[in-house]
């Protein structure tokens, strides 16, 4: 009887009366042995908790991607104020990273100056003076990111230069390797320019700059931006091999 009794507020004060129920009323308060009932009580209730936490767990991961999906907007901007560049590394020319300047004031000393050619090079001029208020420059994943149509791929993509011996290619590429999304050919630079030279990435087609938003409010953080998946991006050639030291 006291079994029965323990039963009874077990489930009533934890909130676990509808999986108790569907486990079968002839399992846990019909059983003559008061050990084997709470046995099947305790059983019961572990298959009732690692249920509502399996549940739980997918409802939380449901949230957090549609979340990812809505929290921030993509707004439009001026295309002719920004460039995006190619930036060497190290000194041999074989390595680059990704960067972005704004000219925020075009009524102001310029940002950057572009030389046209294939490829087109970028002098830096925001670097020769403090650009406070005039320019912003975009160094890494904290200033831009990838989008496509609503989806927010900060967490998920990475942008990578890639050096082949004809040309420099910017790609957006799925972040540790394992995913089964593949590599976004973004923008490229027409040409593989000097050792120490700043090149200017064009974009492919459908890719262009946006701005994201909360709430409306621009943010000082830029998207590299497509409103729907690309196909598949073809093979490229090898990227170079640095010379042997």
């Amino acid at each position: 009887m006291r079994a029965g009794l323990a039963v009874g507020d077990s489930h009533q004060q934890t909130g676990l009366s509808p999986w108790l129920s569907c486990l079968g009323r002839h399992t846990i308060g019909t059983n003559p042995n008061p050990s084997m009932r709470l046995k099947a009580l305790a059983s019961a209730l572990s298959t009732a908790g690692t249920t509502t936490l399996t549940a739980l767990t997918l409802s939380l991961a449901v949230q957090a991607q549609t979340t990812t999906k809505a929290l921030f907007e993509a707004l439009p901007v001026d295309q002719a104020r920004f460039v995006v560049v190619s930036v060497p590394i190290g000194s041999t020319g074989t390595k680059a990273q990704l960067q972005i300047y704004e000219q925020i004031d075009p009524k102001r000393r310029p940002c950057f100056q572009i030389t046209p050619g294939k490829p087109a090079t970028v002098a830096p001029l925001l670097v020769t003076f403090d650009f406070t208020g005039i320019c912003r420059r975009y160094i890494d994943s904290q200033g831009y990111s990838a989008r496509v149509g609503s989806e927010d791929l900060g967490s998920t993509y990475r942008f990578v230069v890639r050096k082949t011996p004809t040309d420099t290619l910017l790609f957006a590429a799925p972040a540790g390797g394992a995913s089964t999304k593949s590599e976004m050919l973004v923008a490229r630079a027409d040409g593989t320019g000097g050792a120490h030279d700043f090149l200017e990435l064009k974009f492919e087609p459908g890719w262009r700059i946006m701005r994201r938003a909360f709430g409306g409010r621009a943010l000082g953080h830029v998207y590299l931006y497509r409103d729907s998946w690309p196909a598949a991006t073809p093979a490229v050639a090898p990227a170079i091999t640095p010379p042997a030291a």
